[in-house]
């Protein structure tokens, strides 16, 4: 007996905690379905209704079935109808559940979007002369999304450009590069458009160098570093060129050339051209006070190989721009190729040119940039070739120990 009672109460028991669970089960999936519904008090008439419609078959149309005979077929008939009544409640739903799986392949289903700032309302002021409604507008936005690059220039832009505040837009600039998870990137073309209000509001070209070393500073040997002190080099014909913009003086054309279809030569209107010479040593000075600019010391290779016939010195400075570290791929090859071309236009050997070009595969083996330098090896004889079929013509003789001197490449 005692036992009896015992498996009887288990029994009671395991029924009541799985009761429970289903209760639990449902009111979740209830709550679940309600918070994410369109229209609750919709959903909630809907379960009402759905309701009464179980309680009326089980109440009603189950007996009749228990029955037979007439009662039975006109359960069947309330049956049907009650069917009928659960499809129309629920026919979206229905419809959903089944279509739902497929078009979620494309449109991504229910899940939320990403949450994300929306600047168009600031921008709107903006463009109706409201700056400060602007800076509202998007304080609030950055109030929901700390340091979001995009809403910080666009602060720091009206800052500086309708409002010219430049101060308040170095605040905002410094106030995210100062971010311990701000992206490299973003931390250099903030200091970058930093630099370019400095040059272009002020024309403040020792000010714009000083933001642009802190991108050197704070991630020095590195791609970015190397793209700052190139800028840094041209700062000051940038300058020059702003004020030149800014103070336009009328300019007076010479008068023109009278009967020139009557003129027997055209020489004395050409104009003249800047001497490679000069060129040459306006490159060294500037090279001295700006050793990171690389277009520079292209170009004094190139005068170097093909004015003075110099390919040792050319090969000195174009292999200091090869074996600058963090220079991008592209780069390197672009200057071992160039350095193949000033062999081949300086008369080197085969041998000396193909050392030049396998540094490239050597270098960069899997990159498509190997693969022009393999392809150029293939036709590499043709090109020593066509260049000897090519008279050479003599530019003269040259003082020999010209521009910098070097003991070995810096």
């Amino acid at each position: 007996m005692f036992y009896k009672t015992m498996s009887r109460t288990l029994e009671i028991a395991g029924e009541v905690f799985w009761l429970a669970i289903i209760i639990g089960g449902c009111g979740w999936l209830f709550i679940h379905k309600l918070k994410n519904s369109e229209d609750p008090p919709k959903l909630i008439f809907k379960w009402i209704f759905t309701a009464v419609i179980i309680g009326f078959v089980f109440k009603v149309v189950v007996p009749g079935f228990k029955t037979g005979g007439y009662d039975a077929i006109f359960s069947l008939i309330l049956m049907l109808l009650c069917g009928l009544a659960m499809a129309v409640t629920w026919r979206h739903s229905i419809i959903d559940l089944v279509a739902n799986p497929i078009a979620s392949l494309y449109d991504g289903g229910n899940e939320p979007p990403e949450p994300k700032p929306y600047y168009s309302t600031a921008i709107s002021k903006r463009k109706l002369n409201r700056p400060l409604e602007a800076i509202v507008e998007i304080r609030k936005q950055l109030a929901k999304f700390p340091n979001d690059f995009e809403g910080v220039t666009l602060l720091a832009g009206i800052q500086a450009e309708d409002l010219k505040d430049l101060p308040s837009a170095e605040i905002t600039f410094n106030h995210f590069c100062d971010s311990p998870d701000a992206p490299p990137k973003q931390v250099a073309a903030a200091l970058t458009q930093l630099a370019d209000w400095h040059l272009k509001l002020f024309q403040d070209a020792d000010s714009a160098r000083a933001v642009l070393e802190k991108i050197i500073a704070r991630f020095p040997e590195t791609e970015l570093a190397l793209q700052t002190a190139q800028r840094i080099a041209h700062l000051g014909g940038t300058e020059k060129q702003l004020r030149v913009a800014q103070n336009r003086q009328p300019v007076f054309l010479p008068a023109g050339v009278e009967n020139i279809g009557l003129t027997d030569s055209f020489e004395h209107l050409i104009p003249a051209e800047i001497h490679p010479e000069k060129l040459a040593a306006d490159f060294v000075k500037h090279l001295e006070l700006h050793p990171g600019d690389t277009e520079a010391r292209e170009k004094l290779a190139i005068i170097y190989a093909r004015h003075y016939q110099r390919l040792d010195l050319a090969a000195l400075e174009l292999e200091q721009l090869i074996e600058q570290p963090n220079q991008p791929v592209k780069r390197v090859a672009h200057w071992l190729n160039l350095l193949a071309d000033l062999q081949i236009h300086g008369g080197a050997d085969y041998d000396a040119v193909r050392t030049t070009l396998q540094k490239i595969i050597e270098r960069f083996p899997d990159l498509p940039v190997a693969e022009m330098a393999r392809n150029r090896l293939g036709r590499l004889k043709l090109e020593l070739k066509g260049k000897k079929e090519t008279p050479n013509v003599k530019l003269g003789v040259y003082e020999q120990n010209i521009g910098l001197k070097y003991g070995s490449p810096r």
